[in-house]
């Protein structure tokens, strides 16, 4: 049994390429999403002791915060829309990615 090393570096590449345009592309859109306005907050769930769960008072300090961040933007609304259309189409590749590459597996 013999190891086709080149086999194995074109799938190591592609999976490196692969994870960073998925990664790079989310973390865009979520600089985009941010840009425009819209920062995501996550209300918290319970959790095991290993992560940290906020408190009500930590989460509202975090939206006050947001909201503050949110209205000192220098960009005008037709700017904060074009960041929010921008940031959904980077989601979008990150999905269609994510797509394609299940579909390889499953298919190929």
């Amino acid at each position: 049994m013999t190891i086709d090393w080149g086999a194995f570096l074109l799938v190591f590449i592609a999976a490196l390429i692969g994870a960073v345009v998925v990664v790079g592309f989310y973390a865009l859109g979520l600089r985009l999403l941010a840009s425009s306005g819209r920062v995501p907050v996550v209300a918290p769930v319970a959790f095991t002791d290993a992560i940290t769960v906020l408190s009500a008072k930590q989460i509202a300090r975090a939206e006050k915060a947001a909201a503050k961040a949110a209205a000192k933007s220098p960009l005008s609304d037709g700017q904060k829309r074009l960041a929010l259309v921008g940031a959904y189409a980077c989601f979008a590749v990150c999905g269609f990615a994510v797509v394609v590459g299940i579909l390889l597996i499953v298919l190929g």
